[in-house]
């Protein structure tokens, strides 16, 4: 164990010699107060260290000690509907030990050791098991069933397994090995920094269904993708990701407050165990993970999080979950890094960030997949990474903005003027894009209809051509367009209102089921067309626009589920019988 004295102190930096012997990332315990920090740089026998806690009142001279072991986390029964920091320290368990503020030193397990939990083997006596195999399963809350995984890097057969109710901490399954005996227990530590390993990649063409029109219609992602939020303040980020952990099709969320406002994370440690999930009924935190970072905790321990936060979703990935990572926001986490690199002297890249900001940008979202993890069943596990960014100003050609979109393959860019509007969620459709749509079309022709990519394709070409007719009515009005030209616009007005803009505390409307969103582009969509037939015909745009038929289709995103298909049917008989009185009438005079 390496042990040296602090020669500088420069705000979360830390310097200290006669390190000779540590290693990069490794663990330390800094001054008589034992905070925890971790090696970023060596230099000789000097090893500069960021430090996860408070620096003030360090003096030079007091000892520092490495642990040998790199940054890592607990990982087993008792992460799930657990609130932890940047490095995994469970607050719930500081605040009794400590208060409501939190004291620097303060050493306690991420996993609590006094806890029983019921451990129901999967194996038996003399079976072979690999890692990634499932030993026996813990009914972790009434939501998730914990899956109880062989380590990597062992396997053998088993000679000893137990039943009944134990700590994570005590030994379930002796695994005899080719190098001896291995003591299996409940809980597996895993460095942070390092990609937790896999047995193969799938082909991403499955996607991740939120419930949202705007991102599973028009830019939808893919199990296992990465998709990026920027925008502005006030835009909806931090709402929108909310919509994501309610509504996703995944079986565990693990949200990232990284150097977010204090109140805007209270609000989430609040808001989220009220949130009843809409899949089981219960509360959402029953399958949520929350790590808490706010703006006014140690920098340096920012940084760390999001490494936090991925490799526990990893952890659950393996057990052949559907993760979504939410991390809010990787801006901030930039700063910190940027902090940390100017501390250390180093070359500035643009604007002050390091130059490796794009590489660990990269690092960070190329951790996401969807993929078949170890062990003998072949199970599929997949893990989706959104991250918001924060431009400042809402400048999206800010170096973090650029660097992410170079990596991410969703880009749904929010916009201050639609949500100023009232318009959620705030995507702007002339800005957002998804590269996931071409591997997602078969999907969506088998399993929802094989029109579906076409309606689509229409939608964003009406919305095109109205951007440009914009610019023509702020010039000359609407009077001077063409009567086409004006159903264009009639139509386009309609999808956005109607189909792209979602109430979100209407209970029929804040989740929309593919059947729904189908039916309802085919409305909006059968209007245009049966409209424009009829202006062939001579009748009048006047009369188009103002069919009572229109008002039916705008309010047929709060149709239930179970009446969708009657109202489907209704609204189209109508518009038929409606367009029609249009050109007769039109005949007639």
């Amino acid at each position: 164990m390496s042990k040296g004295t602090i020669v500088k102190i420069s705000g979360p930096l830390v310097v200290a010699e006669n390190m000779r012997d540590a290693n990069m990332y490794d663990v330390v315990r800094v001054s008589n107060s034992r905070l925890i920090g971790e090696i970023i740089e060596m230099h000789g026998d000097r090893a500069s260290i960021q430090v996860y806690e408070e620096t003030s009142g360090l003096r030079t001279g007091e000892p520092v000690e490495s642990t040998g072991e790199p940054l890592s986390v607990e990982l087993g029964p008792g992460l799930v509907s657990g609130i932890f920091d940047g490095i995994q320290r469970p607050l719930d368990d500081i605040r009794k030990v400590s208060g409501y503020n939190l004291e620097r030193g303060v050493e306690v397990a991420s996993l609590k050791r006094d806890k029983e939990w019921e451990f129901c083997p999967t194996v038996k006596v003399g079976e072979q098991v690999e890692a990634g195999d499932v030993i026996g399963t813990v009914a972790e809350t009434d939501v998730v069933l914990h899956k109880i995984m062989v380590p990597v890097g062992i396997s053998g057969t088993v000679e000893k397994i137990e039943q009944g109710s134990f700590h994570v901490t005590d030994t379930v399954c002796v695994v005899k090995t080719d190098a001896g005996t291995e003591n299996l227990t409940m809980m597996q530590k895993w460095p942070v920094r390092k990609e937790r390993p896999f047995a193969r990649n799938l082909t991403l063409d499955v996607p991740l269904l939120t419930g949202q029109r705007n991102m599973d219609c028009m830019f939808p992602i893919a199990k296992g993708g990465v998709a990026a939020i920027p925008g502005p303040f006030g835009s909806g980020k931090t709402v929108t990701q909310h919509q994501l952990a309610k509504w996703s099709q995944a079986d565990i969320v693990v949200y990232i407050g990284c150097g977010e406002r204090g109140n805007e994370m209270t609000d989430v440690l609040n808001e989220f165990p009220e949130l009843i999930d809409p899949r089981t009924g219960k509360s959402l935190m029953e399958r949520t993970v929350l790590i808490a970072n706010t703006s006014d905790m140690p920098v340096a321990a920012r940084e760390a999080s999001v490494y936090t936060g991925i490799t526990i979703a990893e952890y659950f990935r393996d057990m052949g979950y559907s993760v979504v990572l939410l991390a809010d926001s990787t801006s901030r986490w930039a700063e910190a890094l940027r902090e940390m690199s100017g501390r250390l002297e180093e070359m500035p890249g643009e604007e002050g960030y390091p130059a490796y900001l794009g590489s660990r940008l990269a690092q960070f979202y190329e951790r996401a997949g969807r993929v078949i993890v170890l062990g003998k069943e072949q199970k599929e596990g997949s893990l989706s990474v959104v991250g918001a960014v924060s431009p400042p100003g809402g400048d999206i050609s800010e170096p973090v903005s650029q660097a992410t979109l170079r990596i991410v393959s969703v880009f749904w860019g929010l916009d201050a003027k639609l949500a100023y509007k009232r318009h959620f969620p705030a995507i702007n459709w002339l800005n957002s894009y998804s590269l996931y749509l071409d591997a997602l079309q078969d999907w969506y022709e088998k399993n929802v209809d094989r029109d579906w990519p076409v309606l689509r394709s229409k939608l964003m070409e009406l919305l095109q051509e109205e951007a440009k007719l914009e610019e023509i009515v702020k010039l000359v009005g609407m009077d001077a367009l063409s009567p086409e030209d004006r159903l264009k616009m009639e139509t386009t007005r309609s999808i956005r209102e109607d189909f792209l803009q979602q109430e979100c505390f209407d209970e029929n409307d804040t989740h929309c089921s593919l059947n729904k969103q189908f039916k309802m582009m085919k409305a909006v969509l059968s209007y245009y067309d049966l409209c424009m037939e009829a202006l062939a015909k001579n009748a009048d745009i006047t009369d188009l626009v103002s069919i009572p038929v229109r008002e039916r289709i705008g309010r047929f995103k709060f149709a239930e589920d179970g009446e969708i298909d009657d109202i489907y049917q209704t609204i189209m008989g109508k518009l038929s019988e409606e367009v029609n009185g249009c050109i007769n009438k039109a005949g007639e005079e």
